[in-house]
């Protein structure tokens, strides 16, 4: 379900309205951007795994890298600006060349070497399978 903030103003001037969101749009469009430059992820937990799903629209499949480094998972996605003269000038231009960066701090009870991943329509899918918890060690007092 989806909650849409209630504006109880009373809209006398609805040309001026108009005008205002245009306004209000337009200087906070940097900050739409920003937003849509997230990489967006899922993360189910299940009884034996976590699978996490990213979405990479646009991306392809050999421009995305998955690393562990210090019990932390690094997905990064890199998308190259083509180089090509244009004719014309960008009225405006949000379609995102760059690179995305997400780093996930991984729990002790999974098996980091038995992760898996693919890549499909635009979506990676993690598989990251758990390992059985290790029992603690009780220390005798002497």
């Amino acid at each position: 379900m989806k909650v849409v903030p209630y504006n109880n103003k009373k809209n006398f001037y609805p040309m001026m309205s108009l005008f205002d969101k245009f306004v209000d749009d337009f200087f906070a469009g940097e900050q739409v951007q920003d937003k849509q430059r997230t990489m967006n992820i899922d993360i189910l937990e299940e009884d034996n795994k976590f699978v996490i799903e990213a979405d990479l629209p646009g991306f392809k499949k050999k421009n995305v890298k998955i690393s562990i480094n210090n019990n932390e998972l690094v997905i990064e996605a890199k998308r190259e600006e083509k180089k090509e003269e244009k004719k014309g000038s960008y009225c405006r231009n949000e379609r995102y060349q760059g690179s995305y960066r997400r780093v996930l701090s991984l729990s002790d009870q999974v098996d980091s070497e038995k992760i898996s991943a693919k890549f499909e329509d635009g979506v990676l899918i993690l598989d990251i399978p758990k390992k059985d918890p290790v029992p603690s060690k009780e220390i005798k007092i002497g």
